[in-house]
């Protein structure tokens, strides 16, 4: 049976959910790029972050910022929308409800990273919004609308949360690559590629045979996690430079 494979002849490193630790993925970028040149030169390299860059975490603007600039200089860089930017996405277009489903759900250490205290109940939202997106770069918010929600290399796929197990990679809804949990992460059917994923947070990387999660609750744990990928080869380095690198 053939191994597994990135499509041939490309590098990949993917970060999981990062949620405001701009300490971490500085550190991990490091690490990486420390492991990048022990190897072979490949120009056909690509990082990509899963999605979940803000909420929970101290430093989601200045992470918003960081990434968006990485962004720009490069064309390496994949980043994926999670249900994080999703949900501050829909807080800001003003849509019923969203703006204390936000703050509740990790939005509220956002809010204080752009210098707003979390609504109060009862505010005038329509205002507060207003101030709130009058702080915030109109880029970074274009940016964010119009990230991907899936990325692939060969036998891999990547996507925030997972995938409805049943339904073709091509046919996925938004919801389900945003948001699902149970129902893809207790499946042990074959996805028609390996699933990486962040969203559901395990102490360590989780290998299946289906998927991989690499999200290590960052925010909480203070480790944060990729996933190296090339050919068969997969490895997982984390920002924690006393763990070593080990096979996935």
């Amino acid at each position: 049976m053939r191994p597994t494979s990135t499509q041939n002849g490309e590098r990949i490193y993917a970060i999981g959910d990062v949620h405001g630790r701009l300490d971490l993925l500085k550190l991990l970028l490091a690490r990486l790029e420390l492991h990048s040149e022990t190897l072979p030169d490949n120009q056909n390299m690509h990082l990509i972050l899963l999605g979940d860059l803000v909420d929970r975490g101290p430093d989601s603007a200045e992470t918003l910022r960081y990434v968006r600039n990485l962004s720009k200089q490069s064309d390496q860089l994949v980043t994926l929308l999670g249900n994080h930017e999703e949900l501050m996405l829909r807080a800001l277009s003003e849509e019923p409800g969203m703006l204390r489903a936000w703050s509740r759900s990790g939005g509220a250490e956002t809010l204080r990273s752009f210098g707003f205290a979390p609504p109060e109940r009862g505010c005038d939202e329509g205002r507060y919004i207003a101030q709130v997106k009058a702080a915030i770069p109109q880029d970074w918010l274009t940016w964010l609308a119009s990230l991907p929600l899936s990325a692939s290399s060969g036998d891999y796929f990547f996507c925030h949360a997972g995938i409805r197990p049943g339904t073709t990679l091509k046919r996925q809804a938004r919801t389900d690559l945003l948001w699902i949990r149970d129902d893809f992460l207790d499946d042990n059917s074959d996805h028609g590629a390996v699933i990486v994923h962040g969203h559901s947070i395990s102490r360590e990387v989780e290998v299946r045979q289906n998927r991989i999660g690499i999200d290590t609750g960052a925010y909480q744990s203070d480790v944060l996690t990729a996933l190296y990928l090339e050919g068969s080869v997969r490895k997982i380095i984390s920002s924690d430079a006393s763990q070593a690198i080990a096979d996935a």
